[in-house]
């Protein structure tokens, strides 16, 4: 898979890359990232093995990928794939390219160059969350999915 759409960095300086275990794939975003949330809903804690994934949501069209990318398409909460995309080497799982949000990529923090730069404002399926998964700081708590907000 090669989603490499060159674009230049955000006025702001803020670069967000990474890439798998490998280093067979690297992605990139000019960033800033749109929202930064940690999702508990039982497709993301069986995708990742984890209690919740750390997400971070960016543009699209400004994101770059090189490499041996594979795709996992699994129905996800909207009756709508949701797209995993890995490293077809090692396997790391490192974006969604959610059919629901055709516009969006959503990175998976942990696959980020600088995993600080992931700073999470919400929990999103927390009635799905183990009790293991609870993360301790600031986070606004969603049972689901919040509605949309307008004029971000």
């Amino acid at each position: 898979m090669d989603l490499t759409i060159d674009r230049e960095a955000s006025s702001d300086g803020t670069r967000l890359s990474g890439g798998c275990l490998c280093g067979a794939v690297r992605y990139g975003s000019p960033g800033p990232a749109l929202f930064a949330v940690v999702c508990h809903c039982r497709d993301c804690q069986r995708a990742s093995g984890s209690g919740g994934v750390p997400i971070l949501g960016v543009p699209k069209p400004s994101f770059t990928c090189q490499g041996p990318v594979k795709q996992s398409r699994i129905a996800g909460g909207s009756g709508l794939p949701a797209v995993r995309n890995f490293c077809g080497d090692c396997g790391s799982l490192l974006f969604g390219t959610p059919e629901s949000a055709p516009e969006m990529v959503t990175i998976y923090a942990g696959s980020l160059d600088d995993p600080g730069a992931f700073a999470p404002t919400d929990a999103l399926f927390v009635g799905q969350r183990p009790p293991w998964a609870r993360l301790t700081g600031p986070l606004c708590e969603h049972e689901a999915l919040p509605a949309p907000v307008t004029g971000r």
